[in-house]
Formats: C-alpha cells, structure tokens, sequence
C-alpha cells in the first residue's frame, strides 16, 4: 500500500504489542452520531474526559469537495501528530499466509488511527477477496467466515486510513452499496442486474423479466424465492418478485458487511467528512468507468533502468536493455485505456498512479512485478515485440492483484 511504503525505509521497528479484536458487530448500527463521530478529537483526550477538542470547520464551508477533503485530512492528521505512532512491520520474504496475518492483525487493533504512521517493510501481500462482482459493480463477498472474523471492519479502517494518507482508492464498488454504506435506504437503492455477483443467481433472477415463464422456470423462480422466504412466483407478482430477488441478493445478503465497512470508517473518523459532504464520498470509491489512462501519464512517471542499477541480471548490454525499454515503451504508446488500467493493477497492485513507476531487469520466463515497491521486473530474453507483448499481457492476464484484495 501507498500509505505503507511511503514511511518505509529499512530500518526495524519495534513491533506493536497486539491489542484486543475489537468489538463485534453491533445489532443496531444506525445510532445517532455521538460527539466522537462528529468532531476530530486528539489522542490524549476524549469525550468522557472532558477537555474541549479543537475543531476547525472550515472544510465543510470549502465549495470544491477534493479541497475539503484534503483540510479535514489535514487537520485530521494535525490533530493526531503528537499521538503515539502507529507501527506496521512486516517481512515480504514471508508466506503470504504469514504476511496476510501480519497486515490483518495490525488493522484489527483497536487504535487512534489518525496518528503518524511508520511501517517497516524487511524484505506483494497476501490475498483475500473482499470483494466480488464486475468493475462499477463490486459488493462485498458473502463469506461468513470473512463476516465472523469481522474482516469487514478491518477493510472499512484501511480504506478510510489509506484515503487519509492519499493512498489507493477501493474502485468500482457498487452504487447501490455506497448508498446503503452511508445510511440509505436499501428499498430506494437503484439496483441493476449487474449488481449481482452469483452468475446462477443472476440467471434466475433474469428469468423473471421474460413475459411468459415455462413451468420448469416457474419451479426455479420459486425455489429461489422460498429459500429467500419469499413467495412463489405467479404471473400477478413476477415484477415484484424480480425486484425483491435482486434487493436480497445484493444488499440483504451483504447487510452485515455493510455495516462492518461503515464501523471502520467510523473508527478512522471520516464519517464527519463523508455524511456533511456527500461530494467527497465519490473521491473515496471512484468508479472504474471515470478513470482513462492516457500513455503519456505513465510515461511522464517511468524511471528507467540505468546502467549501475542493481538488476537481478547484471549481465545485459546496453543494446539488449534498450531493446525490452523500447518493447515496453511501444507497448504502453499503442495499448487501450483499460488495458494500461490492467498494467496499472499489475504494475503497482491498484488503478491509481503513483508519484512513480519503477522499471527493472529480472531473469525470470515472464514479467513480474513488486507492488509494495512498484516495480515492473522485465525479462531481457525477448528478441521481438510480439514475444515481449504476448508475455506481458499473459503476465497481466493472470495476476490476481488489486486493492479489493487485501
């Protein structure tokens, strides 16, 4: 992560005792804000104790929402820099169980999160799919065991702590959850098809918009429905029906995580921001759809192997380096928006450029890449365009990485 990497620098930390699991899931979550959600309040005092926090609110007066966004951030931040630092240490030459367990267990403590940040990185992460779907239409996956380990919470405290840190963005997530996400009502959700993220249930659920349902389609509308405790289908409720399958399917089935999602904002204290300005809500889980890439913006970022840099193959002329350079450079110059938004992913582990793009020689069979460090690794073994571009798109192709997993 962004936010992670920024701070490191090789030197060990101490590690940070692990407190408790936090608190599980509330039965009610849709309490009235308290003095501790509505105002940013410095580490050594609190609520109870009864010394008077310094609130600064000009940002909700602020018209531009990123420029709000960016005060509260600041003064958020400001608020908490005396605090006592947060420490992340994790050794990247780890399993990738170990590693996952490292990053988890640091977000699952119950912390001031607003306070400065250093992490130490001794050698990607692990993976868990937090989120399921198509891109503008991601919900949060139906796992009870994801939900009883209150994984969801843990997912709010990081998307919230890395949009603090100007770091990556949760992308594509679902219209229809953002709304419940922020105390919306699910029935006036608009909820699209595509919101689904169980193809077999999505089929079902299609059948009801045909005009005439054969028996056999009757009897699967039916079964899903009733499994649902919801009626069987006729021809007087088929519309009715077909909107009640899809509220359940992409919001009934995924409540809990919601609310887990919403408690973890909440505990990095961004829901002051996120409930007065609406407008900065899109800037935390921007769409896919809105984000183009153009080749010049990774170009500008690109720093290039040099000739004393600490390949993995020392060993390579300047005419074979500069043939996979120019491999790259053509391949980025002729690709699509949304295959350099999959290079991106690939490259760095998330669709937000950062302030840089590393380019590195490895002797591997095909491209790889270091994200925490965000590093491209290029094989130098390729002797034409079309070799170098099928590896590089099989590579990009099979990579499972992005900020829904985590």
């Amino acid at each position: 992560m962004k936010l992670h990497r920024a701070n490191c620098d090789g030197t060990p930390m101490q590690e940070t005792h692990r407190e408790g699991e936090g608190d599980r899931c509330e039965e009610n979550d849709r309490e009235p804000p308290t003095d501790r959600d509505s105002v940013p309040v410095r580490p050594e005092t609190s609520v109870q104790s009864g010394v008077e926090p310094v609130v600064i609110e000009n940002w909700k007066i602020i018209k531009e929402p990123t420029l709000a966004a960016q005060v509260f951030k600041d003064n958020l931040l400001s608020e908490h820099a005396t605090g006592k630092p947060l420490r992340l240490k994790m050794d990247v030459r780890e399993s990738e169980e170990d590693r996952e367990r490292a990053l988890l267990s640091f977000y699952k403590q119950q912390q001031e999160w607003a306070c400065p940040l250093h992490c130490t990185l001794d050698g990607g992460v692990g993976q868990t799919l937090l989120f399921e779907g198509e891109p503008d239409h991601l919900v949060p996956a139906a796992s009870e065991v994801l939900i009883e380990s209150n994984l969801f919470r843990v997912a709010g405290r990081m998307i919230a702590h890395s949009f603090l840190h100007d770091g990556p963005h949760v992308t594509g997530l679902s219209p229809a959850v953002i709304h419940v996400l922020f105390n919306g009502d699910p029935e006036m959700a608009t909820i699209v098809v595509e919101d689904c993220p169980d193809l077999h249930i999505r089929s079902i659920i299609q059948m009801l918009e045909l005009e005439e349902l054969t028996q056999e389609q009757k009897d699967t509308v039916s079964d899903l429905s009733l499994s649902w405790d919801l009626p069987a289908v006729t021809k007087t409720n088929q519309r009715w029906l077909h909107n009640k399958l899809l509220v359940h399917a992409v919001i009934g089935r995924t409540m809990r995580q919601i609310k887990q999602l919403r408690k973890g904002l909440k505990d990095v204290m961004l829901w002051p921001l996120l409930t007065s300005r609406p407008d900065v809500v899109p800037l935390l889980f921007p769409k896919m759809a809105g984000m183009q890439f153009v080749p010049q913006m990774f170009l500008d970022k690109i720093t290039w192997p040099v000739e004393d840099s600490d390949d993995e193959d020392e060993g390579l002329d300047i005419e074979c380096k500069c043939r996979i350079t120019g491999f790259l450079r053509v391949f980025i110059e002729t690709a699509s928006s949304d295959t350099l938004a999959q290079l991106l992913k690939f490259w760095v582990g998330w669709e937000m450029l950062p302030s840089e793009l590393k380019v590195e020689f490895s002797g591997g069979t095909f491209p790889s890449s270091s994200t925490c460090f965000e590093t491209l690794k290029l094989p130098a073994h390729y002797n034409t365009y079309k070799d170098f571009e099928e590896a590089l798109v099989a590579a990009i192709d099979s990579a499972h990485t992005g900020f829904g997993l985590v």
